[in-house]
């Protein structure tokens, strides 16, 4: 299995992410921590994810993501642009609603040479559960299939 990472740069008010291999689980408490800090700024005018160089994605970083966009629409009134040249990745974002809610192209964008790795971050069983329940409860709301999709995961995270 390969690893994955999400690295980070900010240049000029835009914040971009890129995601390299395969993005799991793992580094989603790094992601949730560094869309905080996106939102913390005030030197804000865009956000670019950058998935040209990620193999696949899970669902509670789509989650996660999810609600990068919904809160970059609260706070500031504009879609985070996903950039996308996988045609099964494209396929997945559209299929969770996507785009409804991120500007999706097809063409690499130029990223900032100074991109960082995220941190590790450790977190607890608790913390973990209650952000996999948060990023699919997020993308429940997107749409009726992606509700009924993760439905039983997100009673059985509820229960549990």
């Amino acid at each position: 299995m390969s690893t994955g990472k999400i690295q980070f740069a900010e240049q000029d008010g835009t914040f971009v992410l890129k995601f390299v291999g395969e993005i799991r689980l793992t580094l989603c408490s790094a992601l949730d921590a560094t869309i905080d800090q996106i939102f913390s700024s005030l030197n804000f005018s865009s956000i670019v994810i950058d998935l040209t160089e990620s193999c696949s994605i899970d669902s509670t970083t789509l989650g996660l993501l999810a609600k990068l966009s919904i809160l970059s629409r609260q706070k500031v009134g504009l879609l985070p642009t996903l950039v996308t040249t996988h045609p099964d990745i494209t396929r997945l974002l559209h299929s969770m609603g996507f785009d409804q809610v991120f500007n999706i192209v097809d063409q690499p964008l130029q990223t900032p040479e100074q991109l960082a790795d995220l941190p590790n971050q450790d977190q607890s069983e608790e913390v973990v559960k209650a952000k996999v329940l948060e990023a699919h409860r997020i993308l429940m709301s997107l749409n009726d299939s992606n509700r009924e999709a993760f439905r039983d995961l997100v009673m059985a995270l509820e229960r549990s």
